[in-house]
C-alpha cells in the first residue's frame, strides 16, 4: 500500500488599532492509500445471495479497514450482480471514532489487459465512517478480476501563527546519498573485500551499524582475522556490491532486465539472510512474487523455505492453486531440485492446494 499525506491550507488576516497584522492557518491534510483484492476465478466464490468474503484489513491514515465481497448480491435487490462495500474495521488509537474519507472502488477486468472499467467504478465525495460504510453495487461478466479501493482519509489541524511564520521547507533527507558517494569514493574505506577475484572497498564502521553479522566478524573475538582482505567465495560479485549498495543506502540498483531483475532477487536473498538484513530479504520476497510464473515458482518456494520466508512461501502455494499452475509447475525442471532438496514440502504442498 503506498501512502502520502498533502498539507492543503487557507489563511485569514487581522488588523489591530495599531495598524499590524497577523496569520493563522488552517490545515486540512490528508493521507491516501489503496488496497486490493484479487478474485482469479469468479465462479468459485459464489455462493448465494448475502454471501459475503472479507479482504485482509489494510491501513490508511492509522484507520483500519477492510474491502467485503458479495459474489451473488448482499440483497434480493441486488441478486445476480457483484456488491462491494468498504468498511471501517478499526480506528486509529486515540481517535475519536469519526473518520471522514473519500474512497473509490474499482472492479478491474484481468482478461481485458487490465484496464479500469469506468462502468464498473464508484467514487464518495465524502464519507463520515462511526462504523462500516458502504458504497458501490455493479455487475461483471468476466471470470478474473480485481476489486480496488483508494482511500483518501482527511483530517483537519489549527497551526499556530508563529509556527506556521517562521516555518521553512525542510528539504527531503539526503543520508543515503552521501553515504553512497561514500562507497563509491572509497575514502578513508578500511576493510576490503575479495569477491570472485574483485577487490570492493568498504567501511567497517558502517557495516557493523548495518549488519549484525558484519559486526561480530568486524569487531568481534576473531576481528584480527580481518585486518587483511576478506575472502568471499561463494557470492558472485555484482551481487555482493548489490548488498553494499543497500547496506549503504537503503535501496537496490536498478536492473532493467526482467530476467536478471529474479535472478538478482533470488541471489540477494540469500546472501540478505546470510548477512542478517531483514529489510532486503522482504524486497527481494516482493521482487520475487511480482515476477512469478510456472518457470520459477518452485525454486521460489525452494528458497522460500530454506531461508524463512513465510510470505514468500504462502505467495508461491496461492499461485499454485490457480487452475493449470499446478501441472505446469511439477513438469518444471524446478520441480524436481525441489522433490530433491525439499521433499518434506511436497505433502505440504499437497495439503495447500487440496480442493
Amino acid at each position: 500500500m503506498i501512502g502520502s499525506e498533502m498539507p492543503i491550507s487557507a489563511s485569514s488576516a487581522t488588523t489591530g488599532d495599531g495598524g499590524g497584522g497577523s496569520t493563522s492557518t488552517i490545515a486540512a491534510e490528508t493521507t491516501s492509500g489503496w488496497h486490493e483484492l484479487r478474485v482469479p476465478g469468479y465462479a468459485t466464490t459464489k455462493g448465494g445471495v448475502g454471501k459475503f468474503i472479507n479482504s485482509a484489513t489494510f491501513v490508511v491514515g492509522g484507520h483500519s479497514w477492510y474491502i467485503r465481497y458479495y459474489p451473488d448480491g448482499n440483497n434480493e435487490k441486488s441478486a445476480g450482480w457483484v456488491s462491494v462495500y468498504l468498511y471501517l474495521d478499526l480506528p486509529a488509537a486515540g481517535g475519536d471514532g469519526d473518520v471522514k474519507a473519500r474512497y473509490k472502488l474499482s472492479l478491474i477486468d484481468d482478461d481485458d489487459a487490465g484496464e479500469d472499467l469506468s462502468s464498473y467504478t464508484r467514487t464518495s465525495a465524502g464519507y463520515s465512517f462511526w462504523g462500516p460504510g458502504t458504497d458501490m453495487e455493479s455487475s461483471l461478466k468476466g471470470h478474473g478480476f480485481r476489486i480496488r479501493c483508494d482511500v483518501t482519509v482527511m483530517k483537519e489541524t489549527c497551526v499556530d501563527p508563529t509556527i506556521v511564520a517562521g516555518s521553512l521547507a525542510v528539504p527531503p533527507p539526503e543520508l543515503h546519498r552521501h553515504l553512497g558517494a561514500l562507497l563509491d569514493s572509497e575514502v578513508g574505506g578500511d576493510v576490503t573485500f575479495d569477491v570472485g577475484g574483485e577487490h570492493l572497498t568498504a567501511h567497517r564502521y558502517v557495516l557493523a551499524a548495518r549488519s549484525p553479522v558484519l559486526m561480530a566478524e568486524l569487531f568481534g573475538p576473531m576481528k584480527e582475522n580481518t585486518t587483511g582482505s576478506i575472502r568471499i567465495s561463494d557470492v558472485e560479485p555484482r551481487v555482493f556490491k548489490a548488498m553494499l549498495r543497500f547496506v549503504y543506502t537503503d535501496s537496490l540498483p536498478e536492473v532493467d532486465d526482467e530476467d536478471s531483475k529474479v535472478g538478482m532477487a533470488q541471489h540477494l536473498l540469500v546472501v540478505a539472510d546470510r548477512y542478517g538484513l531483514p529489510r532486503l530479504m522482504v524486497m527481494c520476497e516482493a521482487t520475487l512474487l511480482e515476477h512469478i510464473d510456472t518457470s520459477v515458482v518452485a525454486t521460489t518456494l525452494t528458497l522460500a523455505e530454506q531461508h524463512g520466508c513465510h510470505g514468500l512461501k504462502e505467495g508461491c502455494f496461492w499461485f499454485m492453486r490457480t487452475p493449470g499452475n499446478t501441472k505446469a509447475v511439477m513438469a518444471s525442471e524446478g520441480f524436481q531440485h525441489l522433490r530433491t532438496s525439499c521433499p518434506f514440502l511436497i505433502e505440504e504442498m499437497l495439503a495447500k492446494l487440496a480442493p
